[in-house]
């Protein structure tokens, strides 16, 4: 009798792209790997959907470098960034990430989210309790909040392995 097919692990990976820009610059001097970290979390997994949350400053090279998250499967949402009346710029994608990933949740067996972002935490203890999905979050050790990696199933650190050499 032939064995039956197992079903692949379904995920749905979401990544803050200004906090992972930000925290591999500041600890390793580096560009995170876009490709490498697509490898990594799709092996051997069914895609439910993929998000990549990033500002929207419409110069060339942040439309290049959109171009290339889309050529690697991500969908892009952009956010118009904030000028504040004291010079200061905000563009947080906080909500939107969090509303997402409750909304998709329930397709999923694993969250994967790519941040360091300690508000976070509270979202992922929710959707486990909620909806039964594991978490796995991706950051730079040194800079992620223990908010974020505690509630995480798995925690995965950005190291040499995950940047561009």
């Amino acid at each position: 009798m032939p064995e039956k097919a197992k079903s692949l692990e379904k995920v749905g990976i979401f990544v803050d792209v200004q906090n992972i820009y930000y925290t591999c610059r500041q600890a390793f001097q580096a560009n995170f790997d876009y490709n490498k970290f697509w490898a990594e979390v799709t092996r051997d997994r069914e895609v439910v959907c993929a998000y990549a949350y990033a500002t929207d400053r419409g110069d060339a090279k942040q439309i290049q470098f959109q171009n290339i998250l889309r050529a690697i499967g991500f969908t892009v949402e952009l956010k118009a960034v904030l000028k504040r009346l004291d010079g200061t710029a905000k563009a947080d994608w906080d909500v939107g990430i969090a509303l997402d990933v409750f909304e998709r949740a329930p397709e999923c067996d694993t969250i994967v989210l790519a941040s360091g972002d300690g508000d976070f935490g509270i979202l992922l203890d929710r959707i486990r309790e909620r909806f039964r999905t594991q978490s796995e979050v991706y950051g730079v050790r040194a800079l992620t909040s223990n908010q974020l990696i505690g509630p995480a199933s798995k925690f995965v650190a950005i190291d040499e392995k995950l940047l561009l050499s």
